[in-house]
Formats: structure tokens, sequence, C-alpha cells
């Protein structure tokens, strides 16, 4: 019989992407929740290099980084529904924005939330209005034709975690108005069964961000 175990934390968009994934291939699992602030001997052990959450257990095998777990699940459980495309080209696109939400828009967004100084935030804050723009743009572009579950699953980050961040910061971001394509693919994606039910609960999530972050004072 297999093993599968996550360690994870509830308030970690990387950790909610491994569920998401494995509820949709239906895979049991046992979820192990951690304190990231007394991180467990066993997250020591079995991502000694990173010592960060989401680690998939695989028959004691472990597997870290939450879009290098996407990738294993999918290619380990091919019953169920596909995480990504068939096409090559299709999955070099999802692999492509992935990266680039990852790399590109959470370090403004950790910026956003976590640094001290006013003036690195308020930088940050437009940084990641100028990166939401090349997103938006693709949207636009594409008419949303390269965007399947794997994206989905990887764009709770914006989808879903940023309009936490902004309304516990007090800004607004992601205005509809200068995001049409990105605050309409957010409400599509948010309202996938598959994602809406596997989300942790919003106010939760709020009261969370509001005790963690720190204040961003915009300039007048």
């Amino acid at each position: 019989m297999e093993q599968v175990k996550l360690l994870g934390s509830w308030a970690s968009p990387y950790s909610v992407r491994v569920e998401i994934a494995l509820k949709l291939k239906g895979i049991q699992y046992e979820y192990i929740e951690e304190d990231l602030s007394n991180k467990s001997p066993t997250l020591l052990k079995y991502n000694p290099i990173h010592k960060k959450i989401p680690v998939l257990l695989h028959n004691g095998k472990p597997i870290v980084e939450s879009l290098v777990i996407l990738e294993y699940i999918d290619e380990t459980w091919k019953d169920g529904t596909p995480i990504l495309p068939k096409d090559p080209y299709q999955r070099a696109m999802e692999r492509f924005w992935a990266k680039f939400m990852d790399e590109k828009c959470l370090p403004e967004m950790l910026k956003l939330c976590y640094v001290s100084n006013n003036e690195v935030k308020v930088n940050a804050m437009g940084e990641l209005h100028k990166l939401l723009k090349l997103l938006e743009n693709e949207l636009i572009k594409d008419n949303n034709n390269i965007f399947g579950g794997y994206i989905e699953i990887v764009s709770i980050l914006i989808t879903y975690w940023l309009g936490v961040i902004q309304e516990a910061l007090e800004v607004d971001i992601l205005k509809k108005e200068e995001f049409p394509n990105i605050c309409l693919w957010a409400d599509k994606s948010i309202s996938c069964s598959f994602i809406k039910e596997n989300l942790p609960p919003r106010e939760k999530l709020l009261a969370f961000y509001k005790n963690h972050t720190k204040p961003l004072i915009l300039p007048n």
C-alpha cells in the first residue's frame, strides 16, 4: 500500500497547491501541519537544504518545492484529471508563467507583507503593479487559452492570496478597471470546485495576515 504524507502549513499557498493537486487526482494522503516558528525534526530531516514546506513524502521518499511536487504528482499518478497539458508548447508556457509568479511576483509580495522600511514597501507595490500588467497583457493576447489546470493551481498566489494581502494592508493593488482580465480570470479560477473547496477560509487567512503583516503607508 502506498504511503503519501504532506508536511505543510494551512496559510501557505505552496502547501495548498499540493493539497489541491492531490485531491484533484483522488490520492489518499496524511496531512501534517508544521509550526514554521518551531520546525519539526521530520521537516528538517526531509528538507535539510531549504528547511521549508511543502514536503511530499511518497513511500518515505521526499519531494520538495511546490512546482516540482505538482509535476511529480501528475507524472506518478497518471489516472484521473491531468494537471499539466499534453501539448508541449502549452506545457512550456504554463511552466514559464508559473515561474514568473513565483520568481517575480512573490518577492514583491513578501516585501509588501514583511519588510519594515516603508519606502521599500511602496517600491515593491509599484514593481508588482508592473508585473501584473505583463500578466494582464498576456491574458489579453492569448484569450486565456494557455491557462489550464496547472497554472490555475499555481496562480492561487495571485487569484486568492493577493486579494487577502491587499485587504490586510488596506491598499488597492488589483483594481478591476486596471486589471479586468486578471480579475475575471481570478473569479473563474476560484469558482472551480476543485480549487474553491480546498482554499483556506478567507476570514481566517485575512486575520492571519492582519496579525503578521507590517503596515504600508502610501505617500500623499
